[in-house]
């Protein structure tokens, strides 16, 4: 009885060990799914690398970081892991990063001569799956555009000025001047002013660029908009007949005494300073100044309830309108080319820059490079009007001396203060950029 007894608990025993032996097995098949599981779903981490410190640009910081906050509520799986900057220490550290292949899997980057090296080292992804899918016709005419090299977009513009011409309104009303429309208009309109003894513009020509802008612009509106960028990439010439004729416009300004006694010798801070004080009526300037007549307190309420903006006028028999701006994209961001989250980092930039339109201008008096509607929100008007302007722009004519390669821009910049001293004529001004501009070919 107690061998039966015994074989009985033997047999109870194997049987036990063949069950558990089984179990043991389903459970590491089932640990073995779960970890398979776990292992798709691994935390991935996007490294973004940005240069606006919380010291000096405590609402760009503070706008970035409710975004990041934002995608990862969003996307539970991934992380952004954030580096700060400031401006010449990140241009530094994003040179040395890319000799390593180490950049960050985001980042930011400026638009044209700044772009090229990282393009033809391959450093930089392509972009255009993002202007042709989430962010389809979401930024202004020109912008994007900036940051294409050879048909391709290698980083997508976040900021964005445009420079109109900025008019005391109180000085016109008390000259009985209307706001003008052509150029011949406006020639009346300085003509007037000087008859009254007013300075009809302050220009800071020290800086050069606040002159390029002026000559720009008179290009765009009698050759159109391509005829200036086709100087500088080559397709066409500086020799144009459009762009002789724009610097002998400037030269007839010059002559009747538009701008300011000593331009040439005032820093742009310095002319501003006429402007504000009201001792010129006119300012040509970038979006960048929008604070100043809208929001800065340390300018009269009398002085910004007087101040109001125009389009720079048509040239008559001319080929460019009115919505055609001279400007540029601020920082735009990047995507990494040897990123290991390559995805993750275009639709975190997707994201951001979707973001960045709602909240930037709003947060931060900031013009974005995405169209904005402006239904419900409260800004000053001259925003809201600036912005509904930039929804029915036809094109972004970036600054000449931002397309053009250092020594290029330096010949330009040189003749540009040269022909509004007299010193050139507009033909040697259109000559010495060609020859400068074919040296480099």
């Amino acid at each position: 009885m107690k061998g039966i007894k015994r074989k009985a608990l033997y047999l109870l025993s194997v049987i036990c060990l063949f069950v558990l032996a089984a179990c043991g097995g389903n459970i590491d098949s089932d640990n073995a799914a779960n970890g398979s599981n776990e292992s798709d779903s691994e935390q991935k981490t996007i490294e973004f690398m940005h240069l606006w410190p919380e010291g000096s640009s405590k609402q760009h910081y503070e706008i970035v970081n409710g975004i990041i906050d934002e995608f990862e509520s969003e996307n539970p799986d991934v992380t952004v892991d954030v580096e700060i900057l400031g401006n010449e220490q990140y241009k530094e550290k994003l040179k040395v990063l890319s000799t390593s292949n180490e950049l960050p899997d985001v980042g930011m980057a400026w638009p044209a001569g700044f772009l090229e090296p990282y393009v033809s080292g391959d450093k930089f992804a392509e972009l255009d799956d993002l202007l042709d899918g989430p962010l389809n016709d979401s930024f202004v005419a020109g912008t994007a555009e900036a940051y294409e090299i050879d048909g391709a977009t290698y980083s997508l513009p976040l900021e964005l000025n445009i420079t109109p011409i900025y008019y005391n309104q109180r000085i016109f009303d008390e000259n009985g001047i209307e706001v003008p429309t052509t150029f011949e208009e406006l020639k009346g309109a300085i003509q007037t002013l000087i008859d009254q003894g007013i300075t009809p513009i302050a220009l800071g020509n020290k800086d050069r660029w606040t002159g390029s802008m002026w000559y720009m612009y008179l290009a765009d509106r009698i050759g159109g908009p391509e005829v200036l960028n086709s100087a500088i990439d080559r397709s066409g010439s500086f020799g144009d007949e459009a762009l002789v004729q724009a610097a002998e416009e400037v030269k007839e300004l010059v002559d009747m005494g538009a701008f300011i006694n000593g331009f040439n010798g005032l820093g742009n801070d310095e002319a501003k300073g006429y402007f504000i004080n009201e001792q010129a009526a006119m300012y040509l300037m970038a979006t960048w100044d929008l604070p100043e007549w809208t929001t800065n307190e340390d300018n009269p309420q009398e002085l910004r309830d007087a101040v109001e903006y125009m389009k720079f006028p048509t040239v008559e028999g001319g080929e460019g309108d009115t919505n055609s701006y001279v400007g540029g994209p601020g920082v735009g961001l990047f995507v990494a080319e040897n990123s290991d989250v390559k995805d993750e980092a275009k639709d975190f930039v997707a994201f951001f820059v979707e973001k960045w339109g709602e909240k930037s201008v709003t947060d931060a008096g900031v013009i974005p490079a995405t169209k904005v509607d402006t239904d419900g929100i409260e800004l000053p008007q001259m925003y809201i009007d600036i912005l509904n302007d930039l929804n029915e722009a036809s094109n972004l004519t970036l600054y000449a001396d931002v397309q053009m390669s250092p020594g290029v821009a330096e010949v330009h910049l040189d003749m540009i203060q040269a022909l509004f001293g007299g010193v050139v004529t507009p033909e040697e001004f259109t000559q010495q950029q060609e020859e400068a501009l074919a040296a480099e070919e």
